[in-house]
């Protein structure tokens, strides 16, 4: 992308109506306002399918099944070490429920996307369940800010194309801290088959464990360091 081509944004106008929804995880609930069909956003002339610059498509706008798993897995399994970290960044946050769960365990969360409109979602969600110790960050993961790093990155169903890979692991390799833990889930599509040669490229460790909810999703969340 060059330098000067601002990051795309989703239209308030293409948005339309809006569904307000309480999503459980493990238990406690969360408030989430989203789009109610993301298939109006994909055929915005200005998005996915109008020929949006960098072939954007805003699937920021649905509640997919990783970012569910991923919100449980912050919200129940004990911190790495058993020492809370400082602070966390959600790459790609989209809605931002993983960062919500990650808020509601008492740390600074710093929501991250591609998509301004995204974040707004995110910080408004974060506000509706009563949370106001995070931040919002517009990244583009090929030009990631510089000196920002995180004792604990977040991610969900970031991978759906695998050009994205190699930056995608780049950018945890940037941002993670020393000695600090990545959580990444993600559906089983095509793009994630390179995301292992993509970590151990960038020098990462990482475990996989695979994950379904039983019915129609399969998936695999990774621990990476």
């Amino acid at each position: 992308m060059p330098e000067d081509r601002p990051l795309p944004e989703t239209p308030l106008e293409a948005l339309g109506p809006t569904v307000r929804e309480t999503v459980m995880i493990g238990g406690r609930d969360f408030v989430v306002t989203r789009p109610d069909a993301v298939d109006r956003l994909i055929d915005h002339p200005v998005l996915g399918g109008g020929g949006a610059a960098d072939e954007y498509v805003p699937y920021w706008a649905h509640l997919w099944p990783a970012a569910r798993l991923l919100a449980e897995v912050v919200l129940h399994k004990p911190w790495p070490e058993g020492d809370r970290p400082a602070a966390v960044l959600e790459i790609g946050c989209g809605l931002g429920l993983p960062g919500l769960a990650a808020l509601a365990r008492g740390v600074r969360v710093t929501f991250s996307d591609y998509d301004a409109t995204a974040l707004r979602f995110a910080a408004d969600n974060a506000r509706a369940n009563g949370f106001t110790d995070f931040e919002v960050l517009t990244m583009d993961w090929r030009r990631p800010p510089r000196g920002l790093r995180f004792p604990l990155l977040l991610g969900a169903d970031l991978l759906y194309d695998v050009a994205l890979v190699r930056p995608l692991a780049a950018l945890i390799r940037g941002m993670l801290a020393p000695g600090g833990l990545c959580l990444l889930a993600n559906g089983d599509r095509v793009a994630l088959q390179a995301l292992a040669p993509a970590l151990l490229a960038e020098g990462l460790t990482f475990e996989r464990e695979e994950r379904t909810d039983g019915a129609t999703w399969r998936g695999t969340l990774y621990r990476i360091r």
